[in-house]
């Protein structure tokens, strides 16, 4: 494959899922930027690792719950490459909270860290594809848990809920204009767990699943490519967890 290819990962400096995504498409031959926003010695090392592979890769800071810093971010890109084939919104939050602890504002700061930098990166680089007669591809990122949600993360959960509905809904509204633009989610689950995480937690993870076995961001990266490189997939959310969220046996 070429390396005139162009792809956008969100929150992908840090070495988690974003850097797992990068790698699987780099590797296919897309040129990558790392979009940080304040993780830029870890987004350093990622472009480092990653040129050790032989992936062409660069870093681009932005604060995605801005939106001019969001376009300002896009801008530079295309000023740079010329066009942007796809993106990858990994920049999340993850958050428990007990249901005292729920209120307003943490539904208002779980929306802003999940949904709406996720909204703000899709339109800017949606509407670029669309002008584009080669289109595009976005892939959102999920949880398995919006299938079955686990306590003390109800702000999380629906923050990320609306993502998967958003993803839906954009994948009609680009489609709809260029038919070579696709949106798909996937959602990742038990991938690399708290090294701070006690064993008995983490071994009933791992029980949880029908493979026995945790995840790694490479894992997502290579269903993240899938998504990317089928034509004929969009507006679907791809469980990318061990089958966790279809078993009740690991209750």
């Amino acid at each position: 494959m070429g390396t005139n290819r162009v792809a956008l990962v969100t929150g992908g400096g840090k070495q988690r899922v974003g850097f797992g995504v990068a790698k699987a498409l780099g590797k296919a031959g897309y040129a990558i930027v790392l979009h940080f926003r304040s993780s830029g010695s870890e987004a350093a090392d990622s472009v480092r690792l990653l040129g050790q592979e032989g992936i062409a890769a660069e870093a681009m800071q932005a604060d995605l719950s801005d939106e001019g810093q969001t376009e300002n971010l896009v801008g530079r890109l295309i000023d740079r490459h010329g066009r942007i084939d796809a993106l990858v919104t990994c920049a999340s939050r993850w958050g428990r909270h007990s249901l005292a602890e729920t209120d307003a504002g943490l539904f208002l700061e779980q929306f802003k860290a999940n949904t709406l930098t996720t909204a703000l990166a899709c339109l800017s680089v949606g509407r670029r594809m669309v002008a584009q007669p080669e289109g595009g591809v976005i892939v959102t990122v999920g949880d398995w848990a919006l299938r079955r949600p686990y306590p003390d993360h109800l702000a999380y959960h629906t923050s990320k809920g609306a993502v998967a509905a958003f993803t839906r809904a954009l994948a009609v509204e680009l489609g709809r204009q260029n038919p070579r633009v696709r949106v798909n989610m996937v959602e990742p689950g038990p991938v690399m767990l708290p090294p701070d995480m006690p064993e008995e937690e983490k071994q009933e993870a791992i029980g949880a699943t029908l493979v026995r076995k945790e995840g790694n961001p490479d894992d997502v990266g290579k269903a993240v490519l899938a998504l990317v490189e089928n034509s004929f997939i969009t507006g679907v959310s791809l469980p990318v967890d061990g089958g966790r969220s279809i078993w009740a046996g690991g209750l």
